[in-house]
């Protein structure tokens, strides 16, 4: 069986999920076209919209656009009588300065802002000062105690700086079982540094970008992290924080290692078995000023209620959200318009809302579309759902998200990225061994 679209393969999927067969009369390939999605995302991504970026007109635009498709598509209100779910931020500019000073080495170092550092803060304060910090190498900065791994085993980092490597001791280890080899575990997350080392009461945390296990360059990191960040909005101001986090620069991780004596390959030094933190004999000193907006942002939500099971629940999700408008490119366009990050992935969720609503077998469970906010700034959005979940977790059977749509034509395989890490996938298997029959 060939695959007209990748969101038409998610729909074939859908029928496990929610208890419903496919529609003979009605084939997924008429009840969602193509026409249908392209006009969704030429209207999402419409310079009108700004790029939707939260916090600003172009949300309020793109949030009227989805909820009135939601109605359209005979969609009810997914929460308590309105479309949207309230997702309280708190939007923080953070300037450092220009300078990062390292001292206490043979050869101080002085790291320039974007070029060999980018830094920010969470606290939700006016500043935030390193004042002579000392530097720690704490290896991955990960504890994961069913791999039997700590980086900060007998190691007291309070008023420290913890210099770390991005990504996991799996990844090229040659051990597919260690870490889950090359794919990528939470503990390689930036996310995860951020948070571990805030746990283990450290002052500032400092991870050492590389290109291949990060797999993006330092422009990404330089563009993602400066400027104005959203956050959810904390009880305790994000006071739980470390002071300070961000990245450097392969080169500036090199001279810092290189002080004391760390030079080669100094991943796999760290992710030796044997590796014990190493302090590195050096203090770092800097300042980051805030800028502090409070404000609302809000997922949209939409759904249509079960025919036998209406008290369970599948999700169809997608993030609605930009960048919104930035510098100008070459041709003088300065809107980020986002038709692929992800307007289609909505324009998706949209159709398939539609083709259920048509559709004459109406599925047993009750399907819920979401979509969500501030993807851009860190899974916000979703991360509130998870917390303020307005259908019980323990009641939603399977969420299946659309990031980016393929637009690469008929295909007759299923890929799945990070296989291993979801009981989904064997539906996914199942369903299509019986489509290959």
């Amino acid at each position: 069986m060939k695959i007209k679209h990748r969101y038409l393969m998610l729909i074939g999927g859908l029928a496990i999920f929610a208890g419903c067969q496919n529609n003979k009369s009605v084939p997924a390939e008429k009840a969602i076209t193509a026409a249908e999605i392209k006009k969704y995302i030429s209207a999402l991504a419409n310079d009108s919209m700004m790029g939707r970026k939260p916090f600003t007109a172009g949300e309020d635009k793109a949030i009227k656009y989805i909820s009135e498709q939601f109605k359209l598509a005979g969609l009810e209100p997914g929460n308590n009588g309105i479309y949207f779910q309230d997702v309280p931020m708190v939007q923080i500019t953070s300037t450092p300065s220009p300078v990062m000073e390292i001292t206490g080495g043979k050869t101080p170092l002085s790291l320039h802002a974007t070029t060999d550092f980018v830094t920010f803060s969470r606290r939700e304060v006016d500043s935030v000062t390193l004042k002579n910090s000392p530097l720690v190498f704490a290896g991955y900065g990960v504890v994961a105690p069913e791999y039997h791994w700590n980086d900060y085993a007998g190691l007291d980092v309070k008023g420290k700086t913890v210099v770390v490597l991005v990504n996991d001791p799996g990844f090229k280890n040659g051990d597919p079982t260690f870490f889950k080899g090359d794919t990528m575990t939470y503990y390689g997350r930036w996310t995860y540094k951020y948070e571990e080392a805030a746990r283990q009461g450290a002052a500032g945390v400092l991870i050492i970008h590389q290109k291949e296990p990060a797999s993006y360059g330092w422009e990404v990191v330089s563009n993602s992290n400066t400027g104005a960040k959203l956050y959810l909005q904390q009880k305790d101001k994000h006071m739980n924080r470390c002071k300070v986090e961000g990245w450097i620069t392969e080169d500036m991780g090199k001279k810092l290692l290189a002080e004391v004596g760390i030079t080669g390959d100094f991943r796999a030094l760290a992710r030796k078995k044997d590796f014990k933190a190493i302090p590195l004999k050096q203090s770092v000193t800097l300042t980051i000023n805030n800028q502090l907006k409070y404000s609302t942002s809000h997922n949209v939500i939409g759904t249509l209620k079960g025919s036998s099971q209406p008290g369970e629940y599948v999700l169809y999700t997608a993030h609605w959200d930009h960048l919104g408008v930035g510098k100008p490119n070459a041709k003088g366009d300065s809107i980020y318009n986002g038709a692929v990050d992800n307007a289609d992935g909505v324009a998706a969720i949209i159709s398939v809302a539609k083709a259920f609503n048509k559709a004459k077998e109406k599925p047993k469970r009750s399907i819920v579309f979401l979509a969500v906010t501030a993807e851009e700034q860190g899974l916000l959005g979703s991360e509130y759902y998870a917390t303020h979940p307005i259908y019980p977790v323990n009641k939603t059977v399977a969420d299946l998200n659309m990031d980016a749509l393929g637009d690469y034509g008929e295909t007759k395989d299923i890929a799945v990225t990070g296989k291993g890490q979801n009981d989904l996938e064997d539906y996914v298997d199942e369903n299509s061994k019986s489509t290959r029959a």
